[in-house]
């Protein structure tokens, strides 16, 4: 860690921060007003586009021990999920509690998945790590390596099931595998680039064009990969216990990456509507519509909607919490 230099308000002589600019606090706060009204627009529109009787009647109507092994299956990818963030830590070499960054990890991603990476991926990352004493540059890297993390390990494991077990496409498709083959190749030679370059020249910062680029140790790398494709195989896992094990595995995991990224693409907050038609127009020949529906629908009340509520009571704790730990610095309370 290098070193840091003290802010000029607090050398000698030097006017606090309020005295100098005394439109700062009030700025501030109009910006998390806006902050909080965005959010909320954000999660009212989502809550309108969700059928909620449907969601709840798929999951009434999903026996016990599917139900079960599928809720087990999401809160794993949860819990491993939250950990990215602390290979950023090792990254930025910053030293707050490994609690803490899991719990702004989780809040992140939960608001991540249901309204979309420049809110809940970023907003919050900035948000609740500038509460806790992060620098903007700290929170830059860690989201950086975060995404990468994730999307790193979705080229390789996706490349190796468009490689080696190729989807069964349906009957009606006038098109063979070979198309997703060569994709699977290219994102398997990615993903194994980005490995060897770690291997031969980890560790090191480039700056290009004013911008830092650094590659993390071999062991890192290594850790990203591993981390990232255990946790989308989680997350398939829940699918196909919903599904009652009706579909081959393979083929769930590899239909639910597919959607992942149609949903990126898509710009659709928790990729609603897109997510599902993937699924349909591929399995479909598999199994009923309804069943694949009704699964999808108990997977995004799972996966989405429970970790949302929770990640919204931590992050309203999280705030308050921070408002009086700031009142009380004011107060000069130790």
């Amino acid at each position: 860690m290098g070193s840091r230099t003290l802010p000029r308000n607090a050398m000698a002589g030097e006017p606090s921060e309020r005295q100098a600019r005394p439109w700062w606090p009030w700025t501030r706060r109009l910006l998390t007003l806006l902050f909080f009204v965005a959010v909320l627009a954000l999660l009212v529109r989502f809550a309108r586009n969700v059928d909620w009787d449907d969601v709840f009647q798929s999951v009434r109507d999903t026996p016990r021990p599917a139900l079960l092994a599928a809720i087990g299956f999401a809160m794993a990818s949860h819990l491993l999920y939250s950990c990215f963030d602390l290979i950023g830590r090792r990254y930025t070499g910053h030293e707050l509690a490994t609690r803490k960054v899991m719990t702004v990890n989780f809040i992140s991603y939960a608001f991540n998945l249901n309204l979309g990476t420049l809110v809940g991926g970023v907003a919050f990352r900035y948000r609740l790590y500038s509460r806790l004493g992060l620098d903007y540059g700290e929170i830059t890297r860690i989201v950086s390596v975060s995404m990468l993390t994730n999307w790193i390990g979705y080229l390789l494991l996706g490349g190796l099931l468009f490689l080696l077990t190729p989807l069964q496409l349906p009957p009606s498709w006038k098109m063979g595998n070979h198309g997703l083959q060569w994709i699977g190749a290219a994102m398997v030679l990615g993903a194994i680039a980005y490995f060897v370059a770690c291997l031969r020249a980890g560790n090191r910062v480039w700056t290009v064009r004013g911008h830092e680029i650094f590659l993390p140790q071999w062991r890192m790398a290594g850790l990203q990969l591993a981390i990232s494709c255990l946790n989308w195989s989680l997350m398939g896992g829940a699918v196909f216990m919903l599904l009652q094990r009706q579909v081959p595995y393979t083929d769930v995991l590899t239909v639910l990456l597919i959607g992942a990224i149609a949903g990126v693409l898509a710009h659709v907050p928790a990729g609603l509507g897109v997510f599902e038609f993937i699924f349909v127009a591929l399995l479909s020949h598999q199994v009923s519509e309804g069943r694949l529906i009704g699964a999808l629908l108990g997977y995004r009340a799972i996966y989405y909607i429970v970790p949302l509520m929770v990640a919204a009571v931590l992050y309203l704790v999280m705030e308050l919490h921070a408002r009086k730990l700031s009142r009380l610095n004011a107060e000069g309370v130790p």
